[in-house]
């Protein structure tokens, strides 16, 4: 039986609704370079990923002009959710010869902070875990929950709450059922592995990998990023 192997699948058919950017975030500059650009250039430096592949949208046109050069692998299978995109990529990543066994790291476009020495210790936290796991932040805020008003309907017990990050690394084969099975109703991969009985592994790290998701984040990354 030959070793598994690692392979990083990073979704990027998003619109971007949320950022305020008028085009897909993936694309918006922040210091210097595409946000996508960030993020594949810190997976690259994980010496233990046998290769990274780009999930876009059908329709995408700005890709190669934005990252001019890029080596690793893109297929322009994406889909309307996340979960039909991660879905695409891993049946593309199949076709390119990756077995169930192999793990697949799930890491989110939008997270360019991304350093390469969080993903070595996700692998190694994760490696012989019998279900996977996913990099998560303890939550430090007292939590609320609202109306559609805008208005606090209960303070949310915060003892036992994560904020869940990317990557999140799973075999693949499980990760491809678990998805098929819960469709578009999967917010990320860990939840549909979840949703299967099954408790994927908390791997503490930095609050700085956060989702570049609202118009003052882009500040914020700029900054990160010109004094990483």
């Amino acid at each position: 039986m030959t070793n598994p192997r690692f392979f990083a699948l990073v979704p990027a058919a998003g619109v971007g609704e949320r950022s305020g950017a008028g085009m897909p975030k993936q694309y918006v500059e922040i210091a210097g370079r595409p946000m996508l650009a960030h993020t594949l250039a810190a997976l690259a430096e994980v010496p233990r990923l046998a290769q990274t592949l780009v999930v876009l949208s059908p329709d995408d046109e700005r890709f190669e002009a934005a990252l001019p050069g890029y080596a690793g692998w893109v297929a322009r299978v994406g889909g309307a959710s996340r979960a039909e995109s991660v879905l695409g990529g891993l049946a593309e990543l199949r076709r390119r010869g990756a077995a169930d066994d192999d793990w697949v790291l799930v890491h989110d476009a939008a997270r360019c902070l991304l350093r390469p020495e969080w993903v070595d210790a996700l692998i190694d936290a994760c490696q012989h875990d019998a279900v996977g796991g996913l990099l998560a932040q303890p939550i430090a805020d007292t939590l609320k929950a609202g109306d559609a008003g805008g208005r606090v309907t209960a303070t949310v017990d915060r003892r036992d709450k994560w904020a869940a990050q990317t990557p999140q690394m799973f075999r693949a084969g499980l990760v491809q059922r678990a998805l098929a099975v819960l469709g578009a109703a999967a917010t990320d991969e860990a939840s549909a592995v979840e949703a299967l009985g099954l408790a994927p592994r908390l791997v503490r790290t930095s609050m700085a990998n956060f989702k570049v998701t609202w118009p003052e984040d882009f500040e914020l990354a700029r900054r990160l990023l010109e004094h990483k």
